[in-house]
């Protein structure tokens, strides 16, 4: 995977945090812990993100929709 360096800005105390993973042994190095931190923090967004659109869903039409379509397929008989 290709990596681009970057600056960034960050609260004092979080860094203080960090490099204290780092010092247990949590990470190798701050780079590591914040490329994990922010690609953990996208996949929840995306996880929510599934999960709201999945609650719009209507799961009595949805179960409607299903049962209507295997009426219409033709099964195989064993």
């Amino acid at each position: 995977m290709a990596t681009e360096k970057i600056a960034i800005t960050i609260d004092r105390e979080l860094l203080s945090e960090v490099d204290r993973l780092v010092a247990r042994g949590s990470y190798p190095n701050r780079s590591r812990a914040i490329q994990i931190a922010v690609r953990e923090k996208i996949g929840a967004w995306r996880k929510n993100r599934l999960v709201q659109e999945l609650k719009k869903l209507d799961s009595g039409s949805e179960a409607k929709l299903a049962d209507e379509r295997l009426k219409g397929e033709r099964w195989p008989e064993f």
